[in-house]
């Protein structure tokens, strides 16, 4: 049975990393948590989907209002265990994700997917998100 709770506890956060650090390998284990905390105060919150014991789908989000979408259920983060995938984890987190924004009264759903992931962006197509925009980055 899959079960999807908010991380809160350091104990919880942590427990998200091995599969967070699938999607964000330059992560670095000793200041998860505290990262994890410090984005909390600004409204992100990180949610885990678990089966068999295990962590094997993590979501990190938020919502914000933007002049260009109203009120935004943001995904800043979105992934499934390599060896978790195709078995309907990454489905279900979505869907509940969605389902969470409706709830919020949010007017869009909105995620980023860097370029190189095409078996995700199969997967959001798949479930009707539509590639509506680029996003440039520039490190400083």
């Amino acid at each position: 049975m899959r079960t999807i709770q908010i991380a809160t506890t350091p104990t919880e956060i942590d427990r998200c990393l091995p599969v967070m650090s699938q999607l964000r390998p330059a992560l670095i284990a000793a200041e998860f948590v505290s990262r994890v905390q410090a984005q909390q105060a600004e409204g992100y919150q990180l949610a885990s989907l678990e089966y068999d014991g295990a962590v094997v789908s993590v979501a990190g989000f938020r919502i914000q209002n933007m002049l260009s979408s109203g009120k935004t259920f943001y995904v800043d983060d979105l992934v499934t265990d390599a060896v978790a995938r195709s078995q309907g984890h990454g489905e279900a987190m979505l869907q509940w994700l969605i389902a969470l924004a409706r709830e919020a009264g949010c007017n869009s759903f909105s995620l980023d997917s860097g370029t190189h992931r095409q078996e995700a962006h199969a997967f959001y197509l798949r479930h009707r998100l539509r590639i509506t925009s680029f996003h440039f980055y520039l490190p400083l």
